[in-house]
């Protein structure tokens, strides 16, 4: 998952109608994961007869009253340079469509704990809790005083939760930026404790570091509905400042099971204080790479998945404007590339039960500019990243969706992707066509739903997470 806007047997197959607009292509070599190439399972080819595909139950029968996740990142820091607020969840309508937020990030500090106050780069609790909102801005409309423990992102997700009684919010550690410390931190059994024991402390504890009167203890209890481990990544290289090494991959398994009893421990005392009848069960997933060589560093699939109730798959940068070859950046099918077929199929090869697996989708594009070689220009050498608001060669969909609408660009979609070209300029993303196509193939693979990066991409009215909602209930 991506950060830098602050400073992946074979597959059973899909349904006759998606297969006739989507088929595998010939596309560029990898170079956004390297690492040795695996086997693709391969893509249903049209016509194929359909095969039944097990629901989550284990039969065959139609299972469309299934609940799909729909889990949207929402980016601590896109208050500011985008102006995205959790008020924005709700008037865009998205937040009545989502059945988690992972909130992104929490960081890890060099002493093996998680920490939320600190220099800006590597903490933000005026972000997370301290900032005053006004009642404009606020999603019950209600501006915070002076005198209140919570404030910032945190309340305003406790007054959306409100709002919406059955989505919950989840604290993501780590990220592309803030994975640095994950190695060291999870060495031992006793190291693994205490940085498990200090993220449960600070996010479903809710003790918060005090800071005049935000904060304090049980300041942002009950905020919280479980954890999102996104360490990029175990065992392989993510990030320049990233270490990794071997033995990531067994301590990884060993931190997912930590996180998974010191949850539920922590649930049982909690229902024993409250008297509850039941104990809560708090939700334990994470993001997980596309590239076969980074599953295989990092992850015991059969393991892990035992404790996780999903993991959200690496459904995008199989290919980024960083490269000097125009590529696709999220096709559903692609033959000896990356896709989404691939990484659903090596993941489900490699042991992880199908509705455990939930599907990235990009909820932005990746672009080229000086694009030469003519065609429709996929494959074809470009100069450098193409120019964007925010970051170059990385452009939010609400954006691309204005200049797909301008008739300057030529839509193409094939393969379970889209692309704009005007000639000199290509972007690669997904739109809500592309979505649909996608909602098919999780509902035939009974996969586990969606998530997005990052719903700050989307527009003001929520476009896309309402397409994939629209997909994922069709019957």
């Amino acid at each position: 998952m991506r950060r830098k806007t602050l400073v992946r047997t074979a597959v059973g197959v899909s349904s006759l109608a998606l297969l006739a607009t989507i088929a595998p292509a010939a596309t560029a070599d990898v170079s956004a994961e390297p690492g040795p190439r695996a086997t693709r399972p391969a893509a249903p080819a049209p016509g194929a007869t359909q095969a039944a595909v097990p629901d989550r139950n284990g039969d065959d029968d139609d299972d469309d009253k299934r609940s799909y996740k729909r889990v949207g990142y929402f980016s601590q820091w896109g208050i500011y340079g985008r102006d995205y607020h959790v008020k924005n969840l709700d008037t865009s309508g998205q937040a009545a469509k989502l059945t988690h937020i992972n909130y992104a990030f929490g960081n890890v500090s060099a002493e093996g704990k998680c920490f939320i106050t600190g220099p800006l780069g590597e903490a933000d609790s005026w972000a997370d809790y301290v900032r005053p909102v006004d009642a404009a801005g606020s999603v019950d409309g209600v501006g915070d005083t002076a005198d209140q423990k919570l404030a910032g992102n945190f309340n305003q997700l406790r007054e959306l939760k409100a709002k919406n009684p059955n989505l919950k919010v989840l604290i993501s550690l780590g990220g592309w930026s803030w994975s640095t410390h994950f190695s060291d931190a999870v060495l031992t059994e006793a190291k693994r404790k205490a940085l498990v024991s200090s993220c449960i402390d600070i996010y479903i504890k809710g003790n918060l570091p005090a800071d005049g009167a935000r904060g304090g203890q049980g300041a942002a209890a009950g905020l919280f509905d479980g954890i999102d481990v996104d360490w990029e990544w175990p065992g392989s290289s993510g990030e320049a400042d990233t270490p990794y090494r071997p033995e990531d991959k067994k301590n990884f398994t060993a931190l997912i099971r930590e996180f998974r009893v010191q949850l539920d421990a922590y649930a049982k005392s909690e229902a024993r204080r409250t008297g509850a009848k039941k104990a809560k069960h708090y939700d334990l997933s994470a993001f997980v790479p596309t590239a076969p060589a980074k599953i295989d560093a990092g992850f015991e699939v059969r393991k892990i998945m035992k404790d996780f109730d999903w993991v959200n798959l690496q459904g995008y940068d199989f290919h980024v404007s960083g490269e000097k070859t125009t590529a696709q950046q999220s096709a559903l099918y692609a033959k000896n590339d990356f896709s989404v077929h691939q990484t659903v199929g090596d993941w489900l090869k490699r042991g992880a039960p199908a509705h455990k697996l939930v599907v990235g989708m990009p909820f932005y594009g990746q672009g080229w500019t000086g694009v030469t070689g003519g065609g429709d220009g996929m494959g074809q050498p470009a100069e450098r990243p193409a120019p964007a608001i925010h970051q170059p060669g990385f452009e939010d969909y609400k954006v691309l969706k204005g200049l797909a609408d301008s008739g300057k660009y030529k839509i193409h979609r094939k393969y379970g992707q889209a692309w704009l070209f005007d000639g000199k300029t290509l972007w690669t993303y997904d739109d809500p066509k592309v979505l649909n196509a996608k909602t098919s193939y999780i509902r035939d693979l009974g996969l586990g739903g969606a998530m997005f990066w990052s719903l700050d991409g989307d527009t003001a009215d929520g476009q896309l997470v309402k397409a994939v909602d629209r997909g994922l209930k069709r019957r």
